[in-house]
Formats: C-alpha cells, structure tokens, sequence
C-alpha cells in the first residue's frame, strides 16, 4: 500500500469509525466499588519495548516522581533477570541494534547492563544479488564515525538486552513490575470516573490507567480494546533462525565484523557475526523448502547454507527439489550424499578447487594458512549448529490504521509489535520499536512538564505524527525490496543488478542509506530520510516491473528510463539529508 493509499485509508476507516462511538460509550464497566488500583501509565507486555520504555519514564527523575507506572506481563520475568547461557552459547534470536539505538539505551542508562562481550560490532555488510551476483558493500569507514571499530551497528541477543533493561528496573523501584501474571480483559470505566481504561489480571488486581500503552505484541490485546484495525499480508515465506559454529578467521583476514546477506528469489538469507567463532541465520525462504530444511539432520542443513552463500541460483533450486524430494519418499539425504550433490555441481559451474565458493570438499582447519583470494566475499565455511537453536517463524507484513485509540478505546497508545510487523531482511523491527518508546516517552514527559493530560488525543498525537509516516516508509521500502528481489523476470533482474553496481560506486547515495546505521544522536534521527531514499528507488523500479510484464520486448529501455530517474531523486535526496 503507497502511503498516500494509506493516509486515505486511515482517513475512511476514521470517518467510518466515528459514526459507531455512540454505540461503543455504552460500553461501560460496572465496577464501581471495587478495590481498583490507580495508575498514570499501565504498560502491558514485558518485551523490549516495553521495557524499554518503562525504564525510559523510570530513567526521568521528573516522570518518576510524578507518575505511577506499572508494566504488566504474563512471563516470568525472574527467568530472563538470572538467563546465564553456558560459556561459548548463543540464543537464537538475534537483533541488529543500530547506532541511534545504543544512544538512546544509554541515555536511559540501560546499556550499561547489557554484557557487552555478547554483542559484536557490524564494521562491514557485503549484500549481493543471488541471480546476477551484483554486489553492494557498506563499511564503517565510510560514514565518519569517530571509532569505526564500534561498527555500523550491533548485534545483540534479545534476551541479553531485556535483562540488561531489567537489571535497570532493579535500580528504579518506583516502576511497579507485575509479572507472572496475564491480562483478563480490558474495559472502559464510566464517563463520570472519566471512561479510564480498566485492567483485569487474572490474579484479580485491577489497574485504572491514565494512559494505557499496548507493547503486547502483533497479537495484543490493548489495540483489540481500543478497537484498531490493521491491515497487512502474509509472505509466502518463513524465516529459519539457528546460531552457527565455524572457524575463526586467519591472521590474514579480518575478524568476525562483517554482516553477509545474499538475496535469493526464495528469500534473503544473511549471517550476522556475534562472535569470533559463532554467527546468527537468518533465512527466508519457500514453507516447503523450510519445512525439508529444518526436517534434514543438523549437518544436511549446515551443508545447505553453506551452499546457499556460494553456489549459483540454478544449482540450488536443485537441491531443493532433491531435498523435499527425499523428505517426501520418507528417505531424507544423509550428510555424505548432500556433500556429493553439491560437489557434483560445484564442479559443474568449474569453481576453482581452492576458490573460498568451494564448500563440499574443503577441510576446514583453523590453521589454514593464507585464505583464498575471495575468502572476504563469502562468509565463514559453517562446521556445526548449536543444539536446540534450529526454529522457523512466519513473515508478514502488518501496520495498524492509527497508534492512538479513539472513542471507547481512548487513552490508549500503541508501540512495537502491537503497532507494526515488518520483514527481518533489513533488521529494523527492534530499532523501530524502540524508536517508538523514545518518541512516546519523550511526548509524555514534555506534557507532563507543561501541565497536561498524558492521555488526552492532543498529548498522544504528536507521537502519531513523528512515528506513523516514518514507520510506514520504512516498512513500505522494505516490502517492495522484498518483492523486487523475489524475480527472476530477466529485465528485473538486470535493473536491479545495475542499480546495485553503480549504488556501490556513488558515495553520497551510499551515505544516504547507512544514515540510518551510522546514526549517533538518537534525538536528531533519520531513519525515515534514509529509507525514503530507498523507498524512491524501489517504487520506481518497481513500476519498471509492471511496464516491462505487459510489454515484454521494450522492458530494458522502460527499466534503465526509470534507473535513471531513480538514481537523480536519490542524488537530490542524498544531498539533501546528509
């Protein structure tokens, strides 16, 4: 959906919406002498954002003194305070945590808890075309960093950063955790106690919220109360996570810092470093070519990424087939015969035998001397996968019509999941979260200065405005990388791979895109300018798209007219934004 679809939309939905709030006042709580605790700002979901944001508020001496603030979540929280993983292990689920978000953790005094030894810099991101092979590298060095070994950005485990947040919370007492505990249900007080949200949990407490904040994920309840349609689709897609062992790089190369990720027409898949000799999947692809996937033996599968970085498109769609195939017959490919298949084709396409795209026959020593002239291009050979780490997760695409509710569901806000779900390829769903809390607690702490209702329509919409057009940009330009890159219509194709080429050869437009990365001062973001330049890029292509399915011959004129009009607006943008 364009965004100028989506505002109108929002303003439809808003019109018809509006004509049902006499029914929905009528929808009253009758508990009127009941033991009801009073909150100004009930938080239900104990995630990221969540808790980010509570120790955002908390973080305020002001708002801390001034506002009661209870989180609710349904999980123990006690299990992620004392999650101590094993010496050398990694969690599965893995964040990219960009510049602009470490500054706001730190100005919140969060980032001083997380264990730092767990997270890695990104100092490096080799991205490539999985059909053409054009190739787009970022580095650190690039963007004017002070340190460039603090990298582009951070890797961090989710838990590792939640209980660093949690251990902040310990620090600000009069931020009131209830865990262990789930909401019952949310309904709306009389008008004349105000028509405050009201929060049952299921051990009986009750909260009356000034300000209810839904940081309850894509499934939440606050946006059900407030009445919040969404719109979205489902990707034909899953997302494989797993956490790889592999060998450390040689003296001759550099460390463990760079961030791969090959765009195959079955989805990207991306190996993103969190230590010397550990690194994070990233893998969407087709359900059933997932489904075979993560069915095979732990070293079939390592086998089949290793792959998936280095052998041509062609080969792979085979050894999907041969996969599903073998998985259909009930006789799934041992390690031996996955190695002699991809053998059998890397000699085919005649990779050199000591060509670092040479993955079936190569023994994989620590020791091995001086690596192969292309070994930076290609990530690490993957040995192993840590037990229990192999999961697989559905992606969509969801944004809700309005992050403040109206009417009955007044008073409520929405951040995080509950307001946006997007594709992990760019690695910005956490970053857009927590974006949101530092807008939201910024909102709240600047009208509670002045004097205001914390959750009146007026305090909340400015949040509204700062974030909803910036996320929708966002999201939009992820959405329409992912369909571009899931062709392999020749003209396509073709367009994509020169824009890539000659994106990689202009620096002010390359500036433009790590803004968002390189980001130091989280209160003077840009994220939204450095994904609108991508969003210019992509619907101009993506037209090209349209034009060149109905007239076929003349697609690669239509396409390289639309690159050039392209690559003007970035370089006009670029310059503008940087």
């Amino acid at each position: 959906m364009s965004l100028l679809r989506a505002s109108r939309f929002h303003l439809a939905v808003k019109t018809v919406r509006s004509g049902t709030l006499s029914q929905s006042r009528r929808l009253y709580s009758t508990a009127k002498n009941e033991d009801i605790e009073e909150c100004d700002v009930v938080i239900v979901g104990g995630g990221p954002a969540g808790l980010t944001l509570a120790t955002a508020l908390g973080s305020s001496t002001f708002a801390r003194q001034n506002l009661r603030i209870s989180l609710v979540e349904g999980g123990d929280l006690s299990k992620v305070k004392q999650w101590a993983p094993p010496p050398g292990t990694y969690s599965n689920r893995v964040s990219t945590l960009t510049n602009t978000s470490q500054s706001f953790l730190r100005a919140i005094g969060a980032w001083a808890h997380v264990d730092t030894r767990r997270t890695a810099p990104v100092e490096e991101m080799q991205v490539w075309d999985g059909v053409s092979d054009a190739r787009l590298t970022f580095s650190a060095s690039e963007i004017g960093l002070e340190n460039s070994q603090e990298g582009m950005a951070r890797l961090t485990e989710n838990l590792n950063l939640q209980r660093g947040v949690l251990r902040r919370l310990d620090e600000l007492p009069e931020v009131q955790l209830i865990d262990k505990t789930k909401v019952k249900s949310i309904l709306r007080d009389t008008e004349e106690r105000g028509g405050w949200p009201l929060v049952y949990l299921e051990n009986g407490r009750i909260l009356r919220a000034r300000l209810l904040v839904g940081a309850d994920g894509s499934n939440s309840p606050v946006r059900s109360y407030a009445q919040i349609p969404s719109f979205g689709w489902s990707y034909d897609t899953v997302g494989i996570v797993a956490t790889m062992v592999h060998p450390p790089r040689s003296a001759f190369q550099a460390p463990n810092r760079t961030a791969y990720q090959r765009f195959l027409p079955t989805g990207p898949i991306a190996f993103l470093p969190l230590s010397p000799t550990v690194s994070s999947l990233v893998w969407s692809t087709r359900p059933t070519i997932a489904s075979a996937l993560t069915a095979s033996e732990p070293a079939v599968l390592a086998s089949m990424i290793n792959a998936a970085f280095r052998l041509p498109e062609i080969s792979l769609r085979y050894l999907y087939d041969r996969i599903i195939e073998a998985q259909a017959n009930g006789q799934p490919l041992t390690l031996a015969e996955i190695q002699q298949e991809i053998k059998w084709r890397e000699d085919s396409h005649a990779i050199d035998p000591y060509s670092a795209y040479r993955s079936a026959t190569v023994e994989v020593r620590e020791d091995a001397g001086i690596p192969a002239a292309d070994s930076g291009f290609v990530p690490p050979l993957v040995t192993s996968l840590q037990p229990g780490t192999v999961a697989t997760f559905p992606l969509k695409f969801n944004h809700i019509e309005a992050y403040i509710g109206e009417g009955h569901g007044s008073r409520t806000v929405l951040v995080g999941d509950a307001a946006h779900t997007v594709h992990p390829l760019a690695g910005q769903g956490l970053n857009m979260g927590l974006a949101d809390v530092e807008c939201l607690a910024r909102c709240i702490e600047g009208t509670l200065k002045q004097g205001g209702d914390i959750g009146s329509y007026v305090a909340l919409l400015l949040y509204a405005q700062e974030r909803y057009l910036e996320n929708h940009t966002i999201m939009s330009a992820i959405d329409k990388l992912h369909k571009l890159y899931t062709t392999t219509f020749e003209p396509v194709v073709w367009a994509r791979s020169v824009g890539v080429e000659v994106l990689n050869e202009l620096d002010t437009i390359k500036a433009a895109l790590m803004m968002v990365a390189g980001a130091r001062n989280y209160k003077v973001d840009r994220t939204a300018a450095a994904f609108n330049v991508a969003a210019t890029g992509v619907e101009t292509l993506a037209a090209g798209i349209k034009a060149a399915k109905l007239l076929g011959g003349s697609a690669g004129g239509l396409i390289n007219s639309g690159l050039q009009r392209f690559f003007k607006a970035m370089s006009d943008n670029s310059r503008k934004n940087i």
